[in-house]
């Protein structure tokens, strides 16, 4: 799509056809019936939000991400896009491609709030809802053809109710797996919808480059291309012998099967989150064992309040140090009983640093995790005689409300009320 075609939003709504994208028809018909799959992508959801949040944008690029000097881009909307803008990209060099670019930090807990209704919406349609992050899941409609109709009829109402509650757009693909669904979406980007059914999977994906594939990474495109393989094409005429003698059995059939359009990974709904954490590159790298313990605390009140936000403790403390030269360090402890205690939290992840004999060594990030979580409810703690009742979860409790009430920063550990300027 043009650069005006983007800013204007014109969207691809048709399915794959002999001779390439035909317009979809008014109503389902049998050439769709079998698109039981629909991968939803918001359209560069937290540029999209911010957009929302700013009207004063309107018609200007956007880019979110990280300010300082070591800053990357989050998200950029189509316009930033089509100066070259991407997400991950480092913030000085998207800037120097769009300079006239609006740039806002990100904000979690309103994208995550969006992202809540957006999957709220997707779920009155049917309970087979995968999610894969903020902004992408992955839908099994089979089960809800006699009550909404179609897989065609059933995305069209989903980007409707989205634009029409949200003021957002999302592009949807339709097709009989996983796989073809995510790159149906992906090429009918932005606000489009793109269907693919189960006769034309083959036409659809031999074009593509290699490196569309799930799995398919910089290593393993790099060998391929060595060995003249460089379309989906090419590789559905390589037999699955000859890939399991080069990449080894497991991945030279998967290879194989999705180079036919094979997919036989199931929409699994999702399940509770496996880890929580929260992790924070310094402006500059650090060597100053007291910032970095201050850090280590202020990452473990994140994540402490993220887990009593969403009804879980955690058993297994994870610290993640990284050095100057990229090297990363990562040290776990599994604690005697689950915690959302950011107090409890905080002192492993400080003893896990002292214990790295890293404590002089200049660190560029460092994160913590929490792992083996388990809904509070299950959890059973066991009082020692000499412990009170009460103590540091009603007190960080008292903070959360706090937090609420007042916005984040309105109440903090004494630690952390005077920061030195290397601080993040």
């Amino acid at each position: 799509m043009s650069r005006r075609q983007l800013e204007r939003g014109q969207a691809l709504r048709g399915m794959i056809g002999p001779g390439g994208v035909e317009p979809l028809p008014e109503d389902d018909s049998e050439d769709t019936a079998g698109c039981t799959v629909l991968h939803i992508d918001m359209d560069a959801f937290f540029a999209g939000v911010e957009r929302l949040v700013h009207p004063e944008t309107r018609g200007k690029p956007i880019i979110v991400g990280g300010t300082g000097p070591r800053g990357v881009v989050s998200s950029a909307d189509y316009i930033a896009r089509s100066y070259g803008v991407h997400s991950a990209m480092p913030m000085v060099r998207a800037l120097r491609l769009c300079p006239d670019a609006m740039v806002f930090p990100p904000d979690g807990a309103h994208y995550k709030r969006v992202s809540e209704a957006v999957m709220d919406i997707l779920l009155a349609v049917t309970p087979e809802v995968e999610r894969v992050s903020l902004d992408e899941a992955y839908l099994d409609v089979s089960g809800a053809r006699r009550r909404l109709g179609g897989p065609v009829r059933i995305a069209e109402e989903i980007r409707r109710r989205v634009r029409d509650e949200q003021s957002l757009t999302c592009s949807v693909g339709a097709a009989p797996s996983k796989l073809v669904a995510k790159l149906a979406s992906t090429r009918c980007k932005p606000d489009g919808l793109l269907a693919v059914p189960p006769d034309r999977v083959t036409a659809f994906l031999h074009p593509l480059p290699v490196g569309a594939l799930s799995g398919v990474g910089d290593k393993t495109e790099q060998t391929l291309a060595r060995l003249g393989l460089r379309t989906v094409g090419d590789l559905a005429r390589v037999s699955a012998a000859t890939l399991r003698g080069e990449f080894g059995t497991a991945l030279g059939d998967r290879l194989a099967a999705l180079a036919q359009g094979r997919d036989e990974s199931p929409v699994v709904p999702s399940s509770p989150d496996k880890s929580i954490g929260a992790e924070e590159t310094f402006p500059r790298d650090v060597d100053d064992p007291e910032v970095i313990r201050r850090e280590l605390l202020r990452l473990s009140e994140k994540v402490a309040r993220r887990m009593r936000a969403g009804g879980h403790v955690g058993r297994t403390v994870v610290v993640k140090l990284r050095r100057a030269d990229f090297t990363t360090i990562t040290r776990s402890r599994t604690l005697a009983e689950s915690t959302d205690v950011a107090h409890e939290i905080s002192a492993a992840a400080r003893e896990l640093y002292a214990a790295a004999g890293l404590e002089r060594v200049r660190l560029r990030l460092v994160g913590v995790r929490m792992e083996g979580l388990a809904p509070v409810a299950e959890a059973h703690r066991q009082l020692s005689l000499d412990e009170p009742e009460t103590g540091w979860r009603e007190a960080e409790q008292a903070m959360d409300a706090v937090t609420r009430r007042f916005g984040a920063g309105a109440i903090r550990p004494a630690a952390l009320a005077k920061r030195e300027e290397d601080d993040v």
